[in-house]
């Protein structure tokens, strides 16, 4: 069966760590081992989905509001709190911390009455209304200004007509928040202008009307499923727009992705932890030439070195999650903990498996989970060649002849 050991060895940190952020860690920590592990190891081997069951019970911890004000329902806490929390689900599962992320405020459709927008912003803290994010296209990933999907306006009616691929939870949600163009693309850095991000409400388990889909076939990132999706004249509501001018529609999407690039990190860094915990335990008990393989010179070596990647990513982290609570604009620093913490995941848990040997390489432990999550934390929020990209940009300037392509 896949391991449910969680080695209490994460480092005890000062500084950062205020004895309400410990406490929120411990708790997430326990409602980790209790809640989350035995779930993941049930149900990732069959590519099941998230239970509602725990889904009520994450709203019942405050999960979903971590970052929602307390006046909307929420806790009112920062980026730090919601990726401390997020780095212990994902120590578990990493859909679990993914699906936190989906509690979005709606705060911005400037044309629904504010008693609307405050009703379904306290839902979504509780878990109760949540979104699936259609941003990338089958030609437009990394390059978001290349988006085609259209918006025309037709009376009182939006009307959208395109491809859309990568949206996780497309199903599942309460409503798709779907970046748009609504009109054609300027020239250079004004290709981002025309473009508006849109909800389309919908009902839980089902696609909008005017909708098409099929799930992605997916080595990991179980849970949920991803979809491909074909919009033929779905039609919403003229004022199910985000507030804000056509340019600002694309670099708002953009602008939110600091906060989600950390909790990318957090979740990679979750990733890690689980494997190196597992690895400990299984170095200990697993004998070969009469000794536990722990006391091999080599083992014990590559646990080391893997504890260290996870905590320079950590507090890596938490410096950048201070940052973004402080109100200071780090694109360049969310760039690198995104960078940094999944490239070090993606090598942290590959030795876990190493140590594992042959029984890490099936579905009886979950060190093989951790580490096909981990590869994904690589691309998605941004690949890290994205991120290198930024952080160079933000170090040098941008080069003198890049390539549009």
């Amino acid at each position: 069966m896949a391991s449910t050991v969680d080695v209490e060895n994460v480092p005890e940190v000062t500084g950062y760590m205020t004895e309400e952020r410990r406490m929120i860690q411990e708790v997430a920590r326990d409602f980790t081992r209790k809640e989350v592990l035995p779930v993941a190891n049930e149900l990732d081997p069959v590519q099941g989905d998230i239970p509602m069951d725990l889904r009520n019970k994450m709203g019942e911890m405050g999960y979903f509001g971590i970052r929602t004000p307390e006046e909307y329902g929420g806790m009112g806490l920062g980026v730090f709190e919601y990726c401390l929390v997020a780095e212990e689900l994902a120590r578990g599962w990493m859909s679990v911390a993914s699906i936190i992320a989906r509690a979005g405020g709606v705060m911005g459709v400037q044309g629904w009455p504010l008693e609307k927008r405050i009703e379904l912003t306290k839902k979504a803290a509780r878990g109760e209304y949540l979104a699936a994010v259609s941003l990338s296209e089958p030609g437009a990933g990394s390059d978001l200004a290349a988006v085609s999907c259209r918006a025309v306006l037709d009376g009182d009616e939006w009307v959208i007509t395109g491809n859309k691929y990568w949206c996780t939870f497309a199903d599942g949600a309460d409503y798709i928040s779907l970046l748009a163009r609504v009109e054609a693309p300027g020239e250079d850095d004004a290709r981002y202008s025309g473009m508006r991000s849109f909800i389309i409400e919908k009902a839980r388990g089902e696609l909008p009307e005017g909708c098409n889909g099929a799930p992605i076939p997916k080595i990991g990132y179980f849970g949920w499923k991803t979809w491909e999706l074909a919009f033929d004249g779905c039609r919403i509501p003229r004022e199910n727009i985000v507030g804000g001018s056509n340019v600002e529609g694309f670099k708002s999407t953009v602008s939110g992705l600091n906060s989600a690039r950390a909790h990318t990190a957090a979740r990679a860094i979750g990733l890690a932890r689980g494997a190196l915990e597992d690895a400990m335990a299984y170095a200990q008990e697993r004998v070969q030439f009469g000794v536990p393989i722990s006391d091999f010179q080599e083992t014990r070596f590559k646990i080391a070195r893997m504890a260290s990647e996870i905590e320079a990513a950590r507090q890596l982290m938490y410096y950048v999650c201070t940052e973004m609570d402080s109100g200071r604009r780090c694109d360049k620093e969310a760039a690198m903990v995104k960078w940094f913490a999944s490239e070090m995941a993606e090598r942290v848990t590959s030795n876990a498996l190493q140590i594992f040997g042959g029984a890490g390489y099936t579905k009886l432990h979950a060190v093989e989970r951790y580490w096909r999550d981990a590869r994904l934390t690589k691309i998605f929020e941004g690949t890290s060649e994205i991120q290198l990209r930024i952080i160079s940009d933000r170090l040098m300037g941008r080069p003198s002849h890049r390539a549009t392509a």
